[in-house]
């Protein structure tokens, strides 16, 4: 990569071939197509971009080409017009159910592959590359007393406060003895469940919203555990375990298959409505464009089929709720360690 500052530009020279992983070449038996080749030039005006990028940020671009390779990618993604949430995504609250289910980082063809469960399927664009978006996209300003939020994820109570959100119970699944798999790094969808169903119990005329944290890594399956050596994140794991393509998805659906058997088992207990969704989706070794980047794992701004293409499966199970709207309970009002949030969410590769 070649870099230089002329003025209020920095100019930078990439060659396309810097992206292209030998492992990928050696697990492929082929490298980057011949069109793919070549040098992507840039000119990023420093000044117009202060406010977005540090020094220190401008510093990691000359020194880390992959980081700037995905910089641009994202920022080709949002055409420079840079919301915090994809606004072409669906508003989730605004939809018609008593029970809405969210797996993390389940892309909607691997749904469709693995989800034999009765119900109908369609395809939705989410409001989020990442769950910070997702999170961001449709709570942000909104008075959700009508609604319970049994979650893995730790998005929720880690942005509430700056996006002025509230429902009307909580109920976090991410601390101590609930971080009960990944050697602690994730929680195991069977202890989702059984919270998911004693919170629908205190509940009954609420809607009931579930966060499971699979088919995101860690992968907690017996292949999983035993190929994989989780990383703070996707591209860290790959980095530090090399696994090929069709690994990699073992591993994934895998743990698609884990948190669809307690998936029915949920569905089979809820009534009234159900839809099963994500928060966004994955990537597992596909390009980036307009820089063809071998990337995984998901960054926000970068709005791509495999990111932002989730499921929207309906199911239906007797009569519908009766749902209520009222104040916050207690545990809606319940304040977080927001550093011990952002240690464990640096732990899975997050960074704010």
């Amino acid at each position: 990569m070649d870099d230089r500052f002329a003025g209020n530009y920095l100019y930078v020279s990439v060659s396309v071939a810097q992206f292209e992983p030998e492992s990928h070449r050696a697990q492929t038996g082929r490298g980057l197509p011949e069109c793919a080749t070549g040098t992507v030039t840039f000119f990023i005006d420093i000044s117009a971009k202060a406010s977005m990028y540090s020094l220190s940020d401008l510093q990691t671009a000359l020194d880390n080409p992959e980081w700037f390779a995905r910089e641009a990618n994202r920022l080709w993604a949002h055409r420079l017009n840079l919301h915090d949430h994809n606004p072409e995504g669906i508003d989730v609250f605004a939809a018609d159910w008593d029970n809405l289910v969210i797996l993390d980082a389940c892309r909607y063809d691997e749904f469709e592959r693995a989800c034999d469960l009765p119900g109908d399927l369609s395809k939705v664009q989410s409001r989020g590359a990442t769950s910070s978006e997702f999170v961001r996209g449709n709570f942000s300003g909104r008075q959700l007393h009508d609604v319970v939020y049994v979650s893995a994820n730790v998005y929720y109570p880690y942005l509430r406060n700056e996006i002025n959100a509230e429902v009307h119970a909580f109920i976090g699944l991410h601390e101590g003895e609930m971080r009960d798999a990944g050697d602690g790094l994730t929680t195991h969808p069977e202890t989702v469940t059984e919270h998911a169903l004693a919170a629908h119990e205190s509940y009954p005329n609420k809607r009931l919203m579930v966060h499971y944290l699979q088919p995101h890594q860690p992968y907690i399956g017996p292949y999983g555990r035993e190929r994989f050596d989780a990383g703070r994140g996707l591209i860290d794991t790959v980095k530090k375990t090399n696994p090929t393509r069709e690994e990699l998805l073992r591993a994934y659906r895998e743990n698609l298959d884990l948190v669809l058997d307690e998936v029915e088992t949920l569905l089979a207990e809820l009534p009234g409505k159900t839809v099963i969704s994500a928060d966004h989706g994955e990537m597992l070794g596909e390009r980036m464009r307009p820089i063809p980047l071998t990337d995984y794992g998901h960054h926000a701004g970068v709005y791509i089929d495999e990111l932002i293409e989730v499921p929207w499966f309906i199911a239906q199970n007797g009569p519908r709720k009766e749902v209520i709207a009222e104040p916050p309970s207690e545990s809606a009002n319940d304040r977080y360690d927001r550093e011990a949030l952002a240690e464990h969410l640096e732990a899975l590769g997050y960074r704010e």
